[in-house]
């Protein structure tokens, strides 16, 4: 009983240190996108987009930016374990959503830190990686440290935590609400009365922050996309296609890993993954990065299905090059990649045989084939509505987006794959 009064009157102050994480987080995005930037121009001459940096080099230097880049994100991982081992937490790296799942706030700082200049070294020099997820975990790192300052039980000190990964999701996405999706459905796996407030308020000061700073617009920017009498038809299909990709793609990468492990020095199984897609990057150029620009290019429509094949092959293989060598990064967004050139695909393979306004617009596929796969590859249908909707603006497209992440949340979860992040609720038992 008195616990909870304790709990009661510090509520407010749980509230003022909620927005005080959502501005870490998003300050954590802004960094960070500020020394991919900087590492970008002093390795390519360019900033901006990677793909484009990489068209503007000749084939030699993208392969040897790569090859590289690999290497010394490679020894950037194997001194900075020495040197974290040395450290009072030693070299376990404790992972923030495992942290968010045991109600933890001690995550490593020393493999915090390793782990995001490693990470900065490998999306800098082209790894078809993520950005977002180095982001996120700096999100929540930050998020740890204010909890272990703030006058507050060690319940809500762990929700602190939650509020950072949930402000560092939206940071990155441009998604808010997709934010606190995420650490309820993926990291708690339940509503919990406590959290809901606090998150909100974070995710939502980050927004703002990010917002005001950056830039207001979605993610991908887009123009707006009609539904057709057969859409739900068609997003029935990229479901079952979807689901069925982000399958295979799971199991994929659990095999690239099991073959790169054959090679016992970090630095060379890393060196060794930048090398092959830097040679992969000196005949496509687009595999380089997250496929964040590509993706926006597509969604502008005027894409011939050719390129769009050839450059969700490359990119698919890149990707599992890169996670298999061990590379620190994300997969949301090359998940999303190879959703939105899969649901593109769809919709012009199947314009070969159905009149065109039975199909409709190949990008109301692919936004629906980004959700798709997303769902595939987490199991967490819900957040995958909520982020891809908001990072397009396309809310127009719900029922169908819920369709198609129905069908592949039931082929995904069909075949005893492990999910992207685990399952929180089997965690708990």
């Amino acid at each position: 009983m008195e616990r909870d009064a304790a709990d009661a009157a510090s509520t407010p102050v749980l509230w003022f240190f909620a927005i005080l994480a959502g501005a870490l987080a998003a300050g954590a995005v802004i960094g960070f996108r500020a020394l991919i930037t900087g590492m970008e121009w002093l390795t390519t001459g360019h900033v901006g987009s990677l793909v484009e940096a990489a068209r503007s080099l000749p084939p030699w230097h993208r392969a040897l930016v790569g090859s590289v880049g690999g290497l010394l994100a490679g020894l950037a991982l194997y001194w900075g374990w020495r040197w974290a081992a040395r450290g009072p937490d030693g070299a376990v790296n404790l992972d923030y959503i495992e942290a968010a799942r045991a109600g933890r706030v001690d995550l490593n700082n020393r493999t915090t830190l390793v782990r995001s200049l490693s990470s900065l070294l490998s999306v800098s020099t082209g790894a078809s990686i993520g950005r977002e997820g180095p982001m996120v975990q700096l999100g929540a790192w930050l998020a740890a440290e204010l909890a272990h300052v703030a006058p507050l039980s060690a319940e809500q000190r762990s929700v602190l935590l939650v509020c950072g990964i949930a402000a560092g999701i939206g940071s990155a996405y441009h998604a808010p609400v997709a934010g606190v999706v995420f650490v309820l459905e993926l990291a708690l796996g339940f509503l919990a009365a406590q959290t809901v407030a606090p998150v909100l308020i974070s995710s939502a000061t980050a927004a703002v922050l990010m917002f005001g700073l950056v830039d207001p617009a979605p993610l991908y920017v887009m123009p707006t996309v009609n539904l057709v009498p057969t859409s739900l038809g068609m997003a029935l299909l990229a479901g079952l296609v979807c689901g069925g990709i982000g399958w295979a793609m799971l199991a994929l990468v659990d095999r690239g890993r099991s073959a790169f492990g054959r090679i016992r020095s970090l630095p060379l199984r890393l060196g060794a993954g930048g090398v092959l897609v830097g040679l992969l990057s000196a005949f496509v150029p687009e595999v380089w990065g997250n496929g964040y620009s590509t993706i926006s290019h597509l969604l502008q429509g005027g894409s011939p299905w050719t390129w769009v094949l050839l450059i969700l092959i490359t990119k698919l293989v890149a990707t599992l090059l890169s996670t298999g060598s061990g590379a620190i990064g994300g997969m949301f967004t090359p998940t999303l990649f190879v959703g939105a050139t899969s649901g593109y695909l769809i919709a012009q393979v199947m314009s070969f045989w159905l009149p065109l306004a039975w199909v409709g617009d190949p990008r109301t596929l692919a936004v629906i084939g980004m959700a798709a796969m997303l769902t595939a590859v987490t199991h967490a249908p819900l957040m995958a509505i909520v982020m891809v909707l908001e990072m397009t603006n396309q809310f127009q497209l719900t029922v169908p987006v819920m369709l198609a992440c129905g069908v592949a949340h039931a082929v995904s979860t069909q075949f005893g794959v492990k999910p992207m992040y685990g399952n929180p609720i089997e965690a708990r038992h």
